[in-house]
């Protein structure tokens, strides 16, 4: 099916002002449903060649949970059949041969293990797993200093016990992420999980016991039947543990996901739990960093080597896992619905070793999409574009390349001095209807003829 993914590329403000503040999440661009078959398989040696590769960010991707949420739209199966995960996890050792021999010299700053629910995995699984992290990929889980490397799991509460917690503190990983999503039962089951409250808290607790340095909650608002009152009640609940970090998510309805087929305008109820969520979380001792992430104000930054997202390169290994050179974005193909996600794992194992060397599906940037990538990444996070580093960059001003950018700030969604452009607080809860405003009319009209499996 064809799909309209709300990419309007910026023509007049009033589509931020006055339309849906809901209009998509600009977490990476250009979106994955920009990202089309390439001509050639392009070799990976020849991609990296021309990188800077001494300070890489490495993504494991396990696309496996134990039910699928009613409002998930990630590449992920839920309980797949006996023998699969085994499957998978040796054709990803397979992928990372390719990979690492295309790379050459080499070294990784940052990791993070999602999905899915990597904990999903057995014990002996992700032990397979973190053999290949610190074995062939060579992943060292201590900075020079000795302290740890920003590393990160994603976790939920049924698929975690003492002793996959055991072995994740083992590895030094600094940052677990769950999904909680909410502690009202009746909500969570709305949104298609069968989670008790007690079996959350009790996750939670048993997580602090480990003493990870980082520990973050997402939360789910807009759902059906949860009010502002239940969602402040779910971010209470959240705050007796002190987790480091609150990622508070708005809901999405997608075509192919079991609650997308609904029709209904909710945008004044997710914008009033946004308001009142975020004027709690500040008088909480929370900093905000983005319309979507909320940090504690005595936690100090993440050690480690120096990883900047704008413009370091992004290694994704495992089916739906995407990787970035400064021209290239590739992956393997997109889906959301069950029969297309297990379409491409099936394919995904059945490919030879040597198919991994190189991108067969992706988008070619162009450098005005370039430019726009590294206004985005910036603009959506509280701190804002940094004038000088994007004129650095790109040799001119992004006023210039990005005039739009202008009426941001005449109308107050935006404010500027001499060295940052950043959203205004009015500005970042439109976060996700200013980023498909800057999407370029080439990746809004790929995005708008993609076919959703």
């Amino acid at each position: 099916m064809s799909i309209d993914f709300s990419c309007q590329p910026a023509t007049a403000i009033e589509s931020i002002l006055n339309g849906s503040p809901y209009q998509g999440y600009s977490y990476s661009y250009p979106h994955k449903s920009a990202y089309r078959q390439f001509n050639e398989p392009v070799s990976l040696q020849n991609l990296w060649a021309p990188e800077t590769t001494d300070s890489l960010f490495l993504y494991l991707h396990i696309p496996f949970c134990e039910y699928r949420c009613g409002f998930c739209n990630l590449f992920t199966q839920a309980n797949p059949e006996d023998g699969l995960t085994r499957r998978y996890l040796h054709q990803i050792q397979a992928e990372a041969q390719q990979v690492t021999d295309a790379l050459g010299e080499f070294r990784f700053a940052r990791l993070a293990i999602g999905g899915g629910t990597p904990t999903f995995l057995t014990v002996d699984e992700l032990t397979s797993l973190f053999e290949l992290v610190t074995g062939s990929l060579g992943f060292d889980l201590h900075s020079d200093a000795g302290t740890l490397v920003p590393a990160s799991v994603e976790v939920s509460p049924p698929t975690i016990d003492r002793d996959k917690l055991a072995l994740l503190a083992g590895h030094n990983i600094e940052r677990i992420s769950i999904g909680v999503q909410s502690f009202a039962e009746d909500e969570v089951h709305q949104l298609g999980r069968p989670q008790k409250r007690d079996e959350a808290h009790a996750a939670l607790s048993l997580i602090r016991e480990f003493d990870f340095p980082r520990l973050n909650v997402d939360l789910i608002y807009g759902g059906e039947g949860q009010s502002v009152e239940t969602f402040l009640d779910s971010i209470d609940q959240a705050l007796v543990h002190r987790p480091e970090e609150l990622y508070l998510y708005p809901l999405y309805v997608r075509p192919l996901t079991g609650l997308g087929r609904l029709d209904r305008d909710w945008d004044d109820q997710r914008l009033a739990m946004y308001r009142e969520a975020r004027q709690k979380l500040l008088g909480s001792g929370y900093r905000q960093n983005s319309m979507r992430m909320f940090e504690r104000e005595d936690l100090l930054e993440s050690c480690g080597p120096a990883y900047c997202c704008q413009t370091d390169g992004m290694i994704g290994l495992g089916v739906g896992a995407r990787s970035y050179t400064t021209e290239v974005h590739y992956s393997t193909e997109y889906a959301v619905g069950r029969t297309g996600v297990k379409s491409i794992i099936a394919d995904y194992l059945s490919r030879k070793a040597n198919e991994f060397a190189a991108a067969q599906y992706g988008d070619r940037l162009s450098i005005d999409d370039q430019r726009r990538r590294f206004a985005l990444q910036s603009l959506l996070q509280t701190d804002g574009l940094e004038l000088a580093a994007y004129e650095s960059r790109f040799g001119t001003s992004v006023f210039e390349h990005l005039p739009q950018l202008g009426e941001l700030i005449d109308t107050g969604l935006a404010c500027h001095d001499e060295q940052t452009l950043a959203l205004t607080s009015a500005g970042l809860e439109r976060s996700d209807a200013v980023g498909p405003w800057l999407y370029s009319p080439r990746v809004c009209d790929l995005m708008s003829e993609f076919e959703l499996q």
